[in-house]
């Protein structure tokens, strides 16, 4: 089962983390691991301003990456 982290410190994503997209903050509802070799998966996040607006990225957005992944021989 892959394990998503952060590139910098290697800690594991977790739901509730506080990420900095666009200079706002938004919290990691959750992620979507890769079904395929090509795909990246994708992380949920919801801003954290009024309207609190659900959105999904792919990992690299956060400076996250997979580790683990048994569909590519990682």
């Amino acid at each position: 089962m892959p394990t998503l982290i952060y590139e910098k410190t290697r800690e594991p994503v977790r739901v509730g983390d506080v990420v900095h997209l666009r200079g706002r903050p938004h919290v990691v509802t959750g992620w979507a691991e890769p079904h395929k070799p090509a795909s990246t998966g994708r992380v949920h996040v919801r801003s954290m301003c009024e309207r609190g607006n659900f959105a999904e990225y792919f990992p690299n957005v956060i400076g996250a990456d997979w580790i683990g992944r048994t569909d590519r021989g990682e």
